[in-house]
């Protein structure tokens, strides 16, 4: 098997270890919501809970306004801390599907929805207390709790009356001991358990947006793969098929006792591989790079034909750092040397020109070789049709090909896209 051949299975092996490796890795990565969005969407609700109650209380015309604000941002914090702690809880149902995660939710966020109702009415404890009393002094009456926690009126005596009264109490507000008490946590409650189911209906959506894009990231990776695995078996496709017309070469030459032009020929074949089999088959080459690949192929095919082949160059300084994919003028210049150099015995001119034109590179491989006009073969060929592929794999739409007889013989003329570093 030629060298060109092993190296392709080998390249061809190792992709498709790195498949296997990518899926074995990424199949079973976890995919969670990165903590920072987490954080940002807690903090996010419960500003907006902060902002609406302080607004409503404002238009309420309450009173003590920055001492209730004060207040509420500890309320504000507590609640950030108990959603953190709900999200700890559900993101262990990550993986399990919708409806597990939706019953945790459901079950979960009901105690902590009591917990922040708990920690409301304690902060708020105190000012409740204030604003009886203050209630009180301005209806000339007292409110107080007794020891079993009764809310009770004292109202003083007429004191218009002819003979003053003794003060009497009223309870307003029986004590809620036991069940009672429950119950009016719980309804104080509700308002928080759906703002937190709020939340996880976020979180889940937030979790389904990073499935997505880990999906959609999964896939342009395999797709990149393709690509690279199209490119490359592509590429090597230009290899065996030089490899074999340039050991026929070497053949002929010491059959007919041309040793000098044989050892001349393998001295530059050795330095065509050198070149080209050591680049990564899918990167792109510089201009320079892809001409002076050109020129040792060229130099080749001039032991065959000594006063036959005239190649010529054409690469204006401004376009020599411009990238194209790795050896894709091969298959065109071989072409040309198949098709119009071999059959002949006149000079024939293989002319290989880089151009700028319309924001364009364009690329043309032209000979000027007798009869390959009415040659159908010329192309059709395999050559034609790998540097199409590789031109679609590369760039797709952006790039076009024209191949046809000229005046002068035969030319192919490619226009890609101008990029330089691999930038546009």
């Amino acid at each position: 098997m030629s060298t060109a051949g092993l190296a392709f299975r080998a390249r061809r092996g190792q992709t498709n270890r790195d498949m296997v490796e990518h899926e074995t890795s990424g199949g079973s990565r976890n995919i969670v919501v990165p903590f920072k969005v987490v954080l940002v969407s807690i903090v996010g609700l419960w500003a907006c809970y902060y902002g609406l109650t302080t607004l409503r209380m404002f238009l309420g015309g309450m009173d003590h306004q920055l001492e209730m604000a004060a207040l509420r941002a500890v309320v504000t914090l507590a609640g950030i801390g108990i959603t953190l702690g709900l999200w700890l809880i559900i993101r262990l149902f990550d993986k399990r599907p919708l409806w597990a995660k939706v019953t945790v939710a459901l079950v979960v966020a009901f105690p902590l929805a009591i917990a922040s109702a708990k920690v409301n009415s304690v902060v708020f404890a105190d000012m409740e207390a204030r604003f009886l009393q203050e209630r009180g002094d301005e209806a000339g009456v007292a409110f107080r709790r007794d020891r079993s926690g009764n809310l009770i009126i004292d109202v003083p005596g007429l004191e218009d009356s002819e003979e003053a009264g003794p003060a009497q109490s009223f309870t307003l507000q029986a004590a809620r001991n036991g069940f009672a008490q429950w119950q009016q946590l719980i309804a104080f409650s509700f308002d928080r358990y759906f703002m937190l189911l709020a939340w996880c209906a976020l979180y889940f959506a937030l979790l389904s947006i990073e499935r997505a894009r880990a999906a959609e990231r999964s896939a342009g990776e395999f797709r990149q793969a393709a690509k690279a695995a199209e490119l490359r078996s592509l590429r090597y496709q230009v290899n065996p098929h030089f490899l074999f017309n340039t050991l026929n070469s070497i053949s002929a030459l010491i059959l007919t006792d041309k040793k000098e032009q044989a050892e001349e020929m393998v001295q530059a074949m050795a330095n065509f591989y050198r070149t080209s089999l050591t680049d990564d088959p899918t990167a792109d080459l510089s201009l320079e790079e892809e001409f002076a690949l050109q020129r040792h192929y060229l130099d080749i095919e001039s032991v065959r034909f000594p006063n036959r082949l005239l190649p010529e160059f054409d690469l204006p300084a401004e376009l020599k750092d411009m990238r194209i994919p790795g050896m894709i003028l091969q298959p065109l210049v071989e072409n040309s040397v198949k098709y119009a150099v071999a059959p002949t015995s006149k000079p024939v001119t293989i002319a290989i020109c880089a151009r700028e034109e319309y924001g364009r590179l364009v690329l043309s491989v032209e000979d000027n070789g007798s009869g390959v006009a009415d040659d159908a073969e010329h192309g059709y060929g395999i050559g034609l049709d790998n540097v199409r592929q590789r031109l679609e794999a590369r760039f797709g739409r952006d790039a076009h090909m024209v191949s046809g007889p000229s005046a002068k013989g035969y030319a192919t003329h490619l226009r890609v896209p101008l990029e330089k570093n691999g930038q546009a």
